[in-house]
């Protein structure tokens, strides 16, 4: 079901602080357009801290409801508890998977780390495949130990890395060998390295905003195309570039206004320097794009 290229979306701010429905159904269409396989509501990149239980419900029911592709739900929680009720919500709202990464903000040793997940795993609704989701820059790491015991358990589905280290990942291959499971890239610098080197796909921001660029670059790697893989890599890279400028996931809300879905107000209001640097970004992103689009095609 996840192979290749899926991506979160972006939550489109509607007037107040809920969500756009109308323009998450917009979103939804532009990336199944695009080609994606899956779509993650609620992840990283879908600010999903901002929003409530009941607004996380409605996105899922709305997301379900409305996409031929499967749903990944995000259901990060600060709590075992909140994830649990999170974990009901979409199974009821008819996901396809749950991407859970540790518990946010405080810290917790990786015994804890652990004992969460597997707490999890015992009360989680039966039949829906869980995703550990390792993203280190923003809450606790998951380290490779940890991964490792989790994942030989036959517990959990897979992994959606984002840690950015290919080490991590080339050690997380190696265990497949072992233990079979789903391993999934989440750092989009990462992606063609690691699709080349066997992984099984990619839950891609860019994809939400350019998913041409990145099943472009996934049918070179399958294709054995090398040449053309690094073109578009350099592409990637270029655009990736920009993006770091900017907080998470404001860069990728810039371009997708460029490209006619605007997502609403950003959730913390842009400096002047950086709205003066916004505008170079769209600028660039306007010119840059047009022979992008044509390289991948």
């Amino acid at each position: 079901m996840l192979e290749g290229v899926n991506t979160p979306l972006v939550t489109p701010c509607g007037p107040g602080p809920h969500p756009d429905l109308g323009a998450l159904k917009a979103l939804i269409d532009f990336v199944m357009a695009g080609g994606v396989r899956a779509i993650c509501i609620g992840g990283t990149t879908g600010e999903f801290i901002h929003y409530s239980l009941d607004d996380r419900q409605r996105m899922l029911a709305c997301a379900t409801a409305h996409s031929k592709a499967p749903i990944i739900a995000g259901i990060a929680h600060s709590s075992l508890d909140g994830a649990l009720d999170l974990a009901r919500i979409a199974a009821e709202a008819g996901a396809s998977a749950l991407l859970v990464m540790p518990p946010y903000f405080f810290h917790y040793q990786q015994e804890e780390v652990r004992e969460f997940y597997l707490r999890f795993a015992d009360a989680c609704p039966p039949a829906l495949p869980i995703l550990l989701y390792n993203i280190p820059a923003f809450t606790n790491d998951i380290s490779f130990e940890t991964a490792r015991g989790l994942l030989s358990s036959g517990r959990f589905a897979g992994i959606k890395d984002s840690s950015g280290s290919m080490d991590n990942f080339g050690r997380l291959r190696a265990l497949r060998s072992h233990h079979p499971f789903t391993l999934l890239v989440g750092d989009d610098k990462m992606f063609t390295e690691a699709r080349t080197q066997g992984a099984d796909g990619v839950i891609s921001g860019v994809a939400g905003v350019i998913p041409e660029l990145m099943i472009g670059i996934d049918r070179a790697v399958l294709a054995g195309s090398s040449g053309r893989a690094q073109l578009l890599d350099r592409r990637l890279r270029e655009f990736i570039a920009w993006l770091d400028r900017f907080p998470t996931p404001v860069g990728i809300k810039l371009a997708l206004a460029e490209r006619g879905l605007p997502t609403g107000p950003h959730a913390v209001p842009l400096s002047p320097a950086r709205q003066r640097l916004a505008q170079q970004f769209q600028d660039w992103f306007r010119e840059w794009l047009p022979a992008v689009l044509q390289e991948a095609a």
